[in-house]
């Protein structure tokens, strides 16, 4: 799969997003910080998401 370069450019926005929520402490985050945090993975999973769909269709 080939991906152009705005593609490539949200790829790495997922990984860094998708990176930074694994080395968070939850049990530190407050019920707002982790609604964010939600919320930051979900748009990044629908970016994903569309992305294939755009690559594959």
């Amino acid at each position: 799969m080939t991906l152009s370069t705005p593609q490539r450019h949200r790829l790495e926005r997922t990984r860094r997003t998708l990176a930074a929520a694994r080395v968070t402490d939850l049990a530190a985050l407050g019920a707002a910080e982790l609604i964010e945090l939600v919320e930051r993975l979900r748009a990044r999973l629908d970016d994903a998401v569309q992305m294939i769909d755009e690559t594959t269709d």
